[in-house]
């Protein structure tokens, strides 16, 4: 068994995975300090209660984007389950060529989504992941990541209204009945909500405009992207698992 590890600036999202077959997936907070130790008993017991032997896994691989948590959850890795893990990260091969003029500064979360993205559904292919940012990813026919285009992502919006202002209250993410508001909630639900779509419907013409792609394929992932993809039709596929898939297929190269 196989146990993927997806570090983000707000979760850290774990997945179990039978070779090709995704077991169980379950989160922890990313930004929670914990030791070793703490990281080790936490995983396990996750992973046990979700029906899965730790006993049988025997490989591992971890992508971050938060550098402080990675000395402890490595070593609970190799501690707990006594593996080496793989860490995404400069030489590691992918499948897929960094076309960038510094490779180095593209995050290891969005190197694995594109390459998840390539390998299931082709090129030329815009990836969207609405996570803390949201971000628009290029991998082209061929196999390049060639385009990345970085947002505000709709929880950083959302808190920069209710922190930045002094009487608009903190409020749930959802889609609205309507664009029409007439009361405040509505109104800030109306403004992120649509205020979302109409973004990315625009980065997405605009991507397809200057690249002159105008059948380019466009997956989402990210834990927001299936309320803006309900709400499109500029988005073909929402893939919740893509993530984790990108780690499969990444060790999968490299074990």
């Amino acid at each position: 068994m196989l146990l993927v590890l997806d570090v983000g600036n707000t979760n850290i999202t774990c997945g179990i995975y039978d070779n090709d077959k995704l077991l169980s997936t379950f989160r922890l907070m990313s930004k929670t300090p914990r030791t070793s130790d703490e990281f080790g008993i936490t995983l396990c017991d996750l992973a046990e209660r979700h029906g899965v032997d730790t006993k049988q896994i025997d490989g591992a691989i971890i992508a971050s984007v938060v550098p402080d948590v990675m000395h402890s959850l490595i070593n609970s890795v190799k501690k707990f389950l006594n593996i080496d893990p793989i860490v995404v990260g400069p030489g590691i091969r992918t499948g897929i060529n960094i076309d960038t003029p510094n490779p180095k500064e593209i995050g290891p979360d969005r190197i694995v989504d594109a390459v998840a993205a390539y390998e299931l559904y082709g090129g030329p292919i815009l990836v969207l992941d609405f996570g803390t940012a949201t971000t628009y990813d290029l991998v082209t026919e061929d196999g390049r990541f060639t385009v990345g285009i970085t947002a505000p992502g709709i929880r950083i919006s959302a808190q920069a209204l209710w922190t930045g202002t002094a009487k608009l209250p903190e409020i749930e993410i959802t889609m609205p009945k309507s664009i029409l508001a007439n009361e405040t909630i509505w109104s800030m639900q109306a403004g992120l909500m649509y205020g979302q779509i109409g973004q990315t419907e625009y980065i997405i013409n605009q991507v397809k405009k200057e690249t002159g792609y105008r059948k380019l394929k466009v997956v989402a992932t990210g834990g927001l992207g299936r309320l803006v993809s309900n709400e499109t039709d500029m988005i073909d596929e929402y893939n919740s698992d893509l993530t984790l898939e990108g780690l499969r297929l990444i060790y999968a190269k490299n074990r």
